[in-house]
């Protein structure tokens, strides 16, 4: 066996496992502090906070007489509240048998508090996963700006053909005497209506001054963004690659290359690629994937897993505060709204259940996105909070939203369900969290 050659292999793996142990980390520390905090602004009382499960490798306590401990796995995390008798909150019989008779006491146990303080408490984990990811986006709006009106080239990208006469700091007008429109499909119409080329016409003001210059094609086929789990990553590319031919042919439009994968039927391509002045050949094979359509619905295509942009870098403004937030906010509802249309569409067989990644998917994603730079990694932790957040909310016994069905039924009902009723309840949510959880892991070993 070469032990030089699984250098790289275990180096990748341990980077992976790391990258997936920092996302999963942060974000079950700021769910589970949703319940902490919300939980002792209602009076709960909180015995213990944990970060993982399994054997304490350390602990302390604070002044609120609260545990504060990191377990050995770190796959997850609980806070134990007073009178729970487990991470689950099951109910602590002994516990509350000794708080009985004492009103006072048993006000800060989880099972004596009112309604409205144990449901606040319960929805405040999902809750901060979505301010989480607010939050995140948020930030990167304003750390990266967004583009400014009208076009401008910022940074232009290394191209096999050079930039031409586009400078920086030149302001895009329109292409070959058009304006530029605003939207597609006309942006993308004007755009294919000129010959695929290593150059092509711009409009531009440079220094006050209108000219026409020449520039690289404005969506040339470089690798902006190489997806996880995908035949690109599989095969090596990277960002900044450019991709100048397929099976021998060249090729300067990322259209050529988005139709030639989608007419290969699955079969290999061969890509000719350049790479900092190098050129490079890769083969790969196209994966079917489900993707998202304007109307919720999802469509199958052929893709190698890459993404495209401009020939350069848009400069960028510092957009305002209530733009980034709001830009936020429209990011997680749109993960939210698409997840639910995506499991909608899983369970009544329109897309395959492949699309349901367990543990190694997300493992593998999570050094995908890590090995891309901070932001990538930081962006994907957002995704993730709101996909933990939303599935969290599943009216499932042991789920967050099972204890609010719980409580939603209390409310109407007057009493909550009998303890037996909850045990058996409990037991079948444990149940069927574990066979999601086998479920989508054998999806990670078994789907292509």
């Amino acid at each position: 066996m070469d032990i030089v050659g699984l250098v790289p292999q275990f180096g990748g793996l341990i980077w992976t496992l790391l990258a997936f142990v920092i996302a999963l980390s942060v974000i079950v520390a700021i769910h589970e502090y949703g319940h902490y905090i919300v939980g002792r602004w209602c009076g709960i009382k909180a015995d213990v906070f944990s970060l993982g499960f399994g054997p304490v490798i350390w602990s302390g306590v604070d002044k609120h007489n609260t545990k504060w401990q990191i377990a050995a796995l770190p796959f997850g995390g609980y806070v134990k509240f007073a009178g729970d008798a487990n991470a689950a909150s099951g109910k602590d019989e002994a516990a509350m048998a000794a708080v009985a008779d004492n009103p006072e006491a048993a006000r800060h146990t989880m099972h004596g508090a009112p309604l409205w303080a144990r449901a606040l408490t319960v929805a405040a984990g999902p809750a901060f996963n979505f301010a989480m990811s607010i939050l995140i986006f948020f930030a990167v709006a304003l750390s990266s700006g967004v583009a400014k009106d009208p076009l401008t080239v910022g940074k232009i990208l290394p191209l096999p053909q050079g930039s031409a006469e586009l400078m920086p700091r030149d302001e895009i007008l329109g292409l070959g005497g058009t304006p530029i429109p605003e939207a597609d499909p006309a942006y993308s119409a004007l755009i294919q209506s000129f010959p695929k080329a290593p150059t092509m016409p711009y409009d531009i003001r440079r220094d006050g001054r209108e000219m026409s210059v020449t520039g690289p094609f404005l969506r040339p086929p470089v690798v902006q963004q190489v997806m996880p789990q995908s035949a690109a990553i599989a095969a090596g590319l990277e960002k900044g690659d450019v991709i100048t031919a397929i099976d021998g042919s060249p090729i300067y439009d990322f259209a050529e290359l988005k139709t030639a994968v989608e007419a290969s039927d699955g079969a290999a391509l061969d890509l000719t690629v350049w790479r900092a002045g190098e050129t490079l050949e890769f083969t790969m094979t196209p994966k079917a994937v489900d993707e998202p359509q304007p109307d919720g619905t999802f469509a199958r295509s052929l893709r190698i897993g890459i993404a495209s942009g401009l020939a350069f870098e848009a400069a960028t403004e510092t957009p305002g505060v209530g733009e980034a937030l709001i830009g936020g906010v429209d990011n997680t509802w749109r993960i939210i709204t698409g997840s639910l249309s995506g499991l909608r569409e899983m369970i009544v067989g329109n897309i395959s259940t492949c699309n349901l990644s367990g543990p190694v998917g997300i493992a593998q994603t999570s050094g995908a996105m890590a090995s891309q730079g901070a932001q990538s990694f930081i962006y994907f932790i957002a995704v993730l909070s709101t996909a933990v957040g939303l599935l969290n909310l599943f009216p499932v016994p042991a789920l967050d939203g099972g204890h609010l069905t719980f409580y939603a039924y209390e409310a109407v009902s007057g009493k909550p369900p009998s303890d037996k009723a909850l045990r058996v309840l409990m037991t079948i949510g444990l149940t069927l969290v574990l066979c999601l959880m086998v479920f989508a892991l054998g999806n990670d070993l078994f789907c292509p």
